[in-house]
């Protein structure tokens, strides 16, 4: 594949998965104004290096090398953008599953994301805990996305809970320690011995 990916035209999300989370759900995100037209040259030193080094990485037919490039960007920044973009090359890949990992903290919408969604709640049988850890570490450290949110909590629900530690009973204080009673004892009976080994030494001493 060459040039660029082509998206899918946006349709209403399936329901399905975190059918509690809804579109209105997500605060809408503030108008932004125009762009101010730059020179291509511009736009490419604007866009974070790595997406712009996976763009180009895509353009000359490495989709593989874009995918690790952008799985290490995305693993420690929660950017739009690259997580997208990450997607779309997992989705040409038809690695169905880690793209729907990667689109489901984006706002991205479409069937192409629906397929994705669908495969990749397929491949962790709707475990919640299994599919939370399966998202790229920066998305679960960036809360914010009602979907991401509403999954996190159906994880932590099914994990079980951590038993507190019992505290150790006290020591009753009306009872005898056994290793004092055997100390006592023995000390008894060395006394015993010694006893009976100096009247037999005296025996022999002094006959009679």
């Amino acid at each position: 594949m060459t040039g660029r990916l082509r998206r899918a035209a946006p349709l209403s999300l399936a329901p399905g998965i975190l059918t509690g989370v809804s579109e209105q759900s997500e605060s809408p995100a503030p108008a932004q104004p125009p762009p101010e037209a730059v020179a291509p040259a511009e736009a490419g030193e604007r866009q974070p290096g790595a997406v712009a080094r996976a763009r180009a990485d895509i353009a000359a037919g490495r989709e593989w090398k874009a995918r690790d490039r952008l799985l290490g960007y995305v693993a420690d920044r929660a950017d739009p953008e690259g997580l997208e973009l990450l997607g779309e090359v997992e989705y040409s890949m038809r690695d169905l599953p880690a793209a729907g990992a990667a689109w489901f903290g984006t706002s991205r919408r479409g069937a192409d994301v629906d397929e994705a969604v669908e495969a990749w709640r397929e491949r962790h049988a709707d475990q919640f805990d299994h599919m939370w850890r399966s998202l790229p570490r920066s998305v679960r450290d960036n809360p914010g996305n009602a979907r991401v949110e509403a999954l996190r909590r159906r994880a932590e629900q099914l994990r079980p809970a951590v038993p507190s530690a019992r505290p150790a009973a006290p020591a009753s204080g009306g009872g005898v320690d056994a290793a004092v009673v055997i100390t006592v004892a023995l000390a008894i009976l060395f006394v015993v011995c010694a006893v009976v080994g100096a009247v037999t030494v005296l025996r022999w001493l002094l006959p009679g």
